[in-house]
């Protein structure tokens, strides 16, 4: 599925959005940091929905020409192109205060690879396809990839989505029900309630973007009007829809095992890595889980044991 024209319009509309000068300070760090490759800062997540920098973590991610040229760790660099994205911390100094940055490192390929239908894993396409701002590019040309990729991701997480529906559904539906895919698809600690929140503060960006990819498709997809409310109806084969849930069993399975990478990888590349996934889980979940100084000192173990015992309160759904 190829981003329609109108899709692309519609995707870079957050990115002219005023930013906030704490925001800007963040892309400046950030751009700073990595300044031998660094091609610019995509912010997205709950900072976008934060009534300030003070409300939480600032989630971004620094898109890098490669890794080879944004570390000088090599031991870095192979981790990052072996298992993207690199997730680091960082204090940003603004007015007085800090500002707290939970940022990723991904290259610009990775990055549409990530967003393509190609791409199984739902962790890239399901992420950007959410409103994401681009802000500080270093060149003009990298907006045009940028936006189609984050069209492209839009594309791939509604037609990932599509075969798992009823007959008739609307655009909320269609998105509660590939969120809810997406995150069984990882360890999360969001609850029930998390796709709801998602929605309502973006709901135009989401019905809009969902009427022009799925009036744009195939004839498996048709559009029409009930009560004032737009309907779709989804029309797939049996082997369609048998295919599409089995890709998902797969991509749940998979994304255990990723996870679990990513957050033993995070216990060296993250400072402070086992409190901040503590402190997200328990914002999330409510399930709180104390550290020794002894799992501090030994991230490898905390994290195995972080896990376990996180599992088995039900954290992870």
């Amino acid at each position: 599925m190829m981003p329609p024209s109108r899709l692309l319009d519609l995707v870079s509309q957050p990115s002219e959005r005023a930013i906030p000068d704490g925001m800007v300070a963040v892309g400046r760090a950030l751009l700073k940091e990595y300044e031998a490759g660094a091609l610019g800062v995509l912010l997205y997540g709950s900072c976008l929905r934060a009534k300030s920098d003070q409300d939480s973590l600032v989630d971004c991610y620094v898109l890098v020409e490669n890794y080879s040229l944004a570390y000088h760790s090599i031991w870095l660099a192979v981790t990052n192109w072996i298992l993207p994205p690199n997730v680091f911390y960082l204090n940003v100094p603004f007015s007085n205060r800090h500002i707290r940055v939970k940022y990723a490192v991904l290259s610009l390929s990775d990055f549409e690879r990530g967003v393509s239908p190609r791409w199984f894993h739902s962790y890239f396409w399901a992420r950007f396809a959410q409103p994401t701002v681009l802000f500080m590019p270093v060149a003009p040309e990298l907006k045009c990839r940028v936006f189609q990729g984050l069209a492209q991701a839009v594309c791939t997480f509604l037609e990932k989505s599509l075969p798992g529906m009823e007959s008739s559904f609307t655009a909320e539906e269609l998105w509660q029900k590939g969120w809810r895919l997406t995150y069984g698809a990882e360890f999360r600690s969001e609850s029930a309630e998390r796709g709801k929140t998602l929605w309502a503060f973006d709901r135009e960006y989401y019905e809009q973007v969902t009427q022009v990819v799925l009036g744009n498709h195939s004839s498996a997809v048709r559009l029409h009007e009930e009560e004032g409310k737009i309907r779709y109806s989804a029309h797939y084969s049996k082997s369609i829809r048998l295919v599409n849930q089995m890709g998902w069993m797969i991509r749940t399975v998979q994304g255990k095992i990723l996870s679990m990478l990513r957050l033993m990888k995070a216990a060296f590349t993250f400072q402070g890595g086992a409190d901040y996934l503590i402190w997200k889980i328990e914002r999330h979940s409510g399930v709180k889980v104390e550290l020794t100084p002894t799992q501090r000192r030994h991230p490898i173990i905390t994290g195995l044991v972080i896990f376990w015992r996180l599992y088995r309160q039900g954290a992870f759904r």
